[in-house]
């Protein structure tokens, strides 16, 4: 009875404290991850251009006070601004980082108070409120110590009349009682523009408000852009640093589940739903650290996946990948794999970390695409722990561990694959909406559906298709088209969920996968970049000399080992 109130009590904190990846309450179902990349991207897209833009309007009727306080009134009222424009990008020192130089909209506003300046008399209402300044003010509306408390940003200054205008921005800083930290200027590129200057100023946030209006309603001024601030970087969502705080990246899609789809194997068998729901339960109130719950599953349970588990072992040899067949042999030499009952998710996941690291964390359901990738980034890969319908065996509408075992295990157990899967969620982590949609794509082509050259064959490694066999002999037939795996293309590629894929993409190996998405991945605008430490299960954020100055070191200290290995093997035997 304590273990059900602690997961109530769990699914109520989660509909509260809602992660990144929040489900945004859309009513259909949907059956994939890319399909829930995609409504993510444009809801994220509509609730933020919506509160936006009516902050902006009013900004034109009011203060700048009153504004920005309305706007974040209604924006806690609504819960409207997705959280991922909220949340701090951890650990900055931007005495370090280059910072792009960009320029943001310019919207008419009604002029503010400013420091005196030649050009008093030519003032324009051009300055008015911008994503980053609502995210801003935010903070400083915090506390009266949020408010005074003194940040580094970055402001870019667009001059017209040369570089004559620059002591006008030196004085409002002064004014504003800021200290200039880093300046720097380029010629612009912009029409009626001369140049374009960055300034890096450590202010107080209500300050840094005043410095940025004020500089607006100077006409010899371009535009006026904040770039970023220490504690509030609205350029990247907040994504888990930490393998612990994946307990808060474990949001449900509503999707196809036996309770409310009447097309489900198991909407109509009561005792199948509230099986379901009774394991659920249980991976909701996991916890980091926690040992992976036992299942004692049933006998219809074992039966079914004993008919799975005999169908794929039967046609694996012809078409699986040699490193899937590979694992799996050592999987029944370890008793893990046999036939007459399932596998317990803990004793997998004490086979995967000793081969790839990769440990397993239960989930109730299917992610959302953000949650699902950013596990990956800790090689935690989230399973269900459920089994599909009994009248269903050989398909399943949505994953279960059925799926989870015997089509994603093997592969998580190969290094060179392990490391793959592990990039593509590293790439998700501060990444754009439209980039997790393209990287679900990817994943969907790869991972789930991929298939691979193998001495001048097709085989299959994609997960969807070792656990399902009609698809299975549907991609290495000559029925669908194949293309050779390009990730620009593929993560553009629509996809078909209700039948047979049309078209699998071929990679020529996993290392050529890898190398190719890399490429692909260094193409992204996520303005940062990061690394995994197996030793803290931390994510890092390489943007510091320091930080780079530590990776540098332990990179030199690899080669080195590397370097003595080869000049060793090189000696002569005795």
């Amino acid at each position: 009875m304590m273990a059900v109130a602690a997961a109530q009590k769990n699914r109520e904190m989660f509909a509260i404290k809602k992660s990144y990846s929040i489900e945004n309450g859309y009513p259909s179902r949907r059956r994939s991850l890319v399909d829930d990349a995609r409504f993510e991207t444009i809801v994220v897209k509509q609730t933020k251009q919506t509160v936006l833009d009516e902050a902006r309007a009013k900004a034109n009727d009011s203060s700048l006070e009153c504004t920005i306080l309305q706007a974040q009134e209604q924006h806690q009222q609504e819960d409207k601004i997705p959280q991922e424009v909220q949340q701090t990008v951890e650990d900055q020192d931007n005495d370090e980082e280059e910072i792009r130089m960009v320029a943001v909209d310019e919207l008419p506003q009604k002029p503010q108070e400013h420091v005196p300046s030649a050009d008093d008399e030519d003032k324009e209402t051009d300055a008015g409120l911008t994503e980053e300044e609502v995210v801003l003010q935010n903070a400083a509306s915090e506390s009266p110590e949020a408010e005074k408390e003194v940040v580094r940003a970055a402001v870019v200054v667009r001059l017209r009349d040369g570089m004559g205008s620059l002591g006008r921005i030196l004085k409002a800083v002064e004014a504003y009682h800021g200290t200039v930290v880093h300046l720097e200027s380029r010629q612009s590129r912009s029409d009626g523009v001369q140049f374009d200057v960055l300034v890096k100023v450590d202010m107080a946030r209500s300050n840094l408000l005043q410095l940025i209006r004020s500089l607006r309603q100077t006409q010899s001024f371009g535009s006026v852009s904040l770039l970023s601030e220490n504690n509030v970087n609205v350029k990247a969502p907040w994504f888990p640093k930490h393998a612990s705080e994946l307990d808060n990246c474990n949001h449900l899609m509503t999707k196809y589940e036996p309770d409310l789809d009447m097309n489900h194997p198991g909407f109509a068998d009561q005792v199948y739903r509230a099986r379901r729901k009774e394991i659920a339960e249980i991976a909701f109130a996991y916890r980091y650290g926690d040992p992976i719950p036992h299942i004692d599953y049933t006998e219809t349970e074992n039966k079914t996946w004993s008919a799975v588990f005999a169908r794929v072992k039967e046609l694996m040899v012809k078409h699986a990948c040699s490193e899937y067949i590979a694992v799996f042999k050592k999987l029944e030499e370890e008793k893990i794999f046999v036939n007459e009952r399932l596998p317990q998710l803990q004793e997998m996941s004490d086979f995967l970390r000793k081969n790839t690291g990769f440990t397993l964390r239960p989930a109730a359901g299917l992610l959302t695409a953000r949650d699902f990738l950013a596990s990956l980034a800790f090689r935690i890969f989230q399973s269900t722990q459920y089994v599909r319908h009994i009248n269903s065996p050989y398909h399943t509408p949505e994953p279960d561990c059925i799926h989870e075992l015997l089509g994603h295990m093997p592969l998580l157990a190969d290094p060179s694959f392990a490391q793959f899967s592990q990039e593509i969620g590293l790439a998700s982590l501060g990444a754009s909406d439209e980039e997790i949609e393209k990287l679900s794509t990817v994943y969907w082509f790869t991972v789930e559906f991929g298939l691979c050259k193998e001495k001048d064959e097709v085989k299959a490694y994609g997960a969807g298709l070792l656990s399902a066999y009609g698809e299975l002999l549907h991609a290495i037939s000559d029925k669908p088209e194949h293309r050779p795996f390009e990730p620009a293309s593929t993560a553009v590629q629509p996809y078909q969920d209700q039948e047979y894929q049309p078209i699998y993409y071929v990679a020529e190996s996993f290392e050529d996968a890898k190398e190719k998405f890399r490429r692909w991945v260094s193409t992204m605008s996520r303005p940062f970049e990061v690394r995994f430490n197996p030793h803290t299960e931390r994510v890092e954020v390489l943007d510091s000399v320091d930080k780079l100055e530590t990776l540098v070191s332990q990179l030199n200290t690899e080669v080195l080992h590397l370097t003595n290995a080869i000049a060793k093997l090189k000696q002569p035997f005795c």
